[in-house]
């Protein structure tokens, strides 16, 4: 026969908050209410009442991180469940932000059943005076990743019990939002300790004393510019392309922007060349911003969007990397460059991708990718004496010139080398020799 474990939730703050029933549930048990931990009102009062508990306090001082405190906690919750039905009482509502209880759930050993208890929510949002439905981001405060952070949001971080949680938490938001940013601690919020203060971001870590039952909010971010972040920038496009915008942006096609791109790619490659950061920083938005101006083109005149292009490259990647997002073992250089090409192919083939590909491609790169296997047989030194004789003669023409270009770039696919890349250096090379000289 299985047992049952109970779950009861305390709610978020005091013995008043509890609901009638489920305070008679407590008081009338009889045997000993296992719970997360004691550092609640609700536990303090009924103890005083003579209501007997048990605390897995002593896990969290046993354990590197929350996960393992968790799951050690719902482990001895089956333990103990395998003598018996128990009542395990946890703080707010049991299926609000309480890891132990997913844990529980995720099981099929021991039948769980849930038995309410007040949110904090209801009293929070009553005591910030928000309305969730503007949009609303709930996150534990000891595990969150900053990128999935929405600042247009009403975000609200709960579980910030002690300075180091609230410093984690303030060092993470500081990436974002500027240290003057005003942000609201509220402590045992809906009870008569209830506690709102509302202070800099800056000093959310060195303002209040700590507590089981604090969370902090910040307010949705709309008057911040947010300009580090891609919706934003996307932003930026829609209104340059948008009514109102600039002529300049609107007119444009994506045949009229293929100059640029070229150009911002050389740009590129000159600031790498020189190892300039902050250049680097400048040329990389530059040839973001036109991949950002084909997308919104794209979408305007419904074909595709942002969304698309991040989508082929998010899947092009996963597909291509098999050793690492899927089962395949490729150890060597040779491996992963065999796999690669072979699942390029089977792209090509699908899509019928191959004869346009290579069209697009500058003629030194068409050369080169034809040496990779085998450079051109053609006599460097030959072509060299047959350019120099028909120069002496000023009878040079397209194709002598085009025969000796093509074997160099043929020369230069064979070792790896970008043709492309080494004209450019050397090009970059005598402009500064000649601005030297000047």
């Amino acid at each position: 026969m299985k047992h049952t474990i109970e779950v009861v939730g305390l709610g978020g703050g005091d013995i008043n908050q509890l609901s009638l029933g489920i305070y008679k549930k407590l008081k009338e048990h009889g045997e000993p209410i296992f719970v997360r931990t004691k550092d609640h009102p609700v536990v303090r009062t009924l103890e005083e009442e003579g209501v007997e508990f048990h605390s897995y306090d002593e896990i969290y001082e046993n354990n590197p991180d929350f996960q393992s405190v968790y799951e050690e906690i719902a482990n001895a919750l089956f333990r103990q469940a395998e003598e018996g039905s128990l009542i395990y009482a946890v703080p707010g509502h049991p299926m609000l932000a309480e890891m132990t209880v997913q844990l529980l759930l995720a099981q099929q050993e021991v039948d769980v059943k849930i038995i309410g208890g007040q949110s904090f929510l209801d009293d929070l949002f009553s005591a910030l005076r928000i309305d969730p439905i503007d949009g609303f981001q709930f996150v534990d405060a000891t595990s969150f990743k900053r990128d999935e952070l929405e600042y247009r949001q009403h975000l609200i971080f709960c579980q910030v019990y002690d300075q180091m949680v609230a410093s984690e938490v303030k060092l993470e938001l500081l990436e974002d939002l500027p240290p003057e940013y005003p942000i609201t601690i509220v402590d045992a919020v809906g009870s008569s300790d209830e506690s709102i203060k509302t202070v800099m971001l800056e000093d959310l870590d060195r303002s209040v004393e700590f507590s089981n039952l604090m969370s902090v909010y910040v307010p949705p971010a709309v008057s911040l510019e947010m300009n580090h972040k891609f919706y934003r920038l996307r932003e930026v496009i829609q209104t340059l392309r948008g009514p109102g915008g600039c002529p300049w942006d609107q007119k444009q096609t994506h045949e009229s922007l293929r100059r640029y791109l070229i150009e911002e790619a050389y740009e590129l490659i000159d600031a790498i060349n020189k190892e300039d950061d902050e250049n680097l920083i400048e040329e990389l938005g530059d040839v973001l911003l036109q991949v950002m101006l084909h997308s919104q083109i794209g979408e305007d005149d419904g074909y595709f969007s942002i969304e698309d292009v991040i989508r082929s490259v998010t899947e092009k990647m996963i597909r291509r990397h098999p050793h690492v997002f899927g089962e395949a073992v490729l150890e060597t250089e040779e491996e992963l460059s065999k796999s690669w090409e072979a699942i390029k192919q089977e792209e090509k083939a699908e899509n019928d991708f191959e004869q346009e590909e290579e069209s697009m491609q500058p003629e030194l790169m068409k050369a080169a990718e034809l040496g990779k296997r085998k450079p051109s047989p053609s006599n460097l030194a030959q072509l060299l004496a047959e350019f120099s004789r028909r120069a002496s003669e000023a009878e040079v023409d397209e194709k002598v010139v085009g025969e000796l270009l093509f074997a160099i770039a043929s020369y230069a696919g064979y070792y790896k080398i970008n043709p492309e890349i080494a004209l450019h250096q050397v090009i970059e090379g005598k402009k500064s020799t000649d601005k030297g000289s000047e």
